[in-house]
Parts: structure tokens; C-alpha cells; sequence
């Protein structure tokens, strides 16, 4: 199975999820379980970065859209990493690109979210 998820605490609200591989039906519950975890330890700023999937479906967004879910109440916020457009475009599509902001690089993100604006 190709699949692979590391994370990373920035500081005491900001953490990082890393992404590698397929993210689909079969490995999408441990992405969920390890958001979940992470937002349930109090992070407000979470980024999920996809730089390294090769693949995500319809699985995928509804774990990320579960966690916008639960960040929005508490005032946090949920960013993307990804630089392959057939995946941006899979956001584009759905219309989930308004949802989450996209960002190229991790650097950017995390610069957006330390602005206190995810977009």
C-alpha cells in the first residue's frame, strides 16, 4: 500500500499533517483518526499537506471538510498544501477550493495561517 502520514507540531495552535501516496477509501480513516486526534488536542491551525499524494478521492474530502467542521467553531482553520494540479483541479471542481485555502508550498501556508488569515 502506498501510503504514508507524518506530522509535525509548529508551535502550541499551528500543526501539520503530511500526506504521501494514495489517500483513498482504505487509508482515509487514518488520516481521520490522526485530524481528529490533533484537533482534539487543542491545534487551531491545521495544514494538511498533500505535496507528496499521488492520489486522493471523494474519501478524502470528507475528512478534510469533517475537519473544517470542527475548527470553524473553536475560530481555527484548516489549509491545504498541494502543488499537482490534477488534484487543485479535483478542489476546483467540487468547489472546495472556497472551502480550503490552497497553497504551493508549506512555507506559504504557514505564513498565511501566522497572518491570522487562512486565505
Amino acid at each position: 500500500m502506498n501510503f504514508q502520514i507524518h506530522d509535525e507540531q509548529i508551535d502550541a495552535d499551528t500543526h501539520v499533517i503530511e500526506l504521501g501516496g494514495e489517500i483513498d477509501l482504505y487509508t482515509a480513516p487514518e488520516f481521520k483518526e490522526r485530524m481528529v486526534q490533533v484537533i482534539e488536542e487543542g491545534k487551531k491551525q491545521v495544514i494538511v499537506d498533500l505535496s507528496k499524494a499521488t492520489f486522493i478521492d471523494s474519501t478524502t474530502l470528507g475528512v478534510l471538510v469533517g475537519g473544517v467542521k470542527r475548527l470553524r467553531p473553536a475560530g481555527g482553520t484548516l489549509a491545504l498544501v498541494c502543488s499537482d494540479q490534477n488534484i487543485v483541479k479535483i478542489f476546483e471542481i467540487t468547489g472546495l477550493d472556497r472551502v480550503f485555502p490552497i497553497h504551493a508550498t508549506r512555507d506559504e501556508a504557514l505564513s498565511a495561517v501566522k497572518q491570522g488569515g487562512a486565505a
